[in-house]
């Protein structure tokens, strides 16, 4: 819980809009944890990439997979057990992760 709560700090720290960690253990996902947040252009989505990619790697956690391109709505870091959705407003509203799986509990919200 606590590299939760870091990296949802982390992300606050970096401007992100709207930071919502869920916990999805009690859903069908495979994935224990979402990330979710919102950034303001495609620059500032690369750098909230960057940061959580690094972020990962520096405390020892791997990485599944990571959208490495721009231009997108949605941009996703999969670490296995948390996986990170970074939106643009209009992407977020659109595929609403958060009323898809609003049996799933908020850990953390900014």
């Amino acid at each position: 819980m606590e590299f939760l709560k870091k990296l949802f700090d982390l992300m606050n720290e970096k401007e992100a809009i709207n930071t919502v960690v869920l916990d999805m253990r009690k859903t069908p996902m495979p994935a224990d944890f979402f990330v979710i947040a919102t950034a303001n252009s495609q620059t500032h989505m690369g750098t909230l990439r960057n940061a959580v990619v690094e972020f990962f790697l520096t405390n020892g956690h791997s990485l599944i997979y990571y959208d490495k391109g721009e231009g997108y709505d949605w941009l996703l870091i999969d670490a296995g057990d948390i996986v990170v959705h970074i939106f643009t407003t209009r992407g977020r509203e659109f595929y609403d992760l958060e009323g898809l799986w609003s049996d799933a509990v908020k850990l953390f919200q900014a």
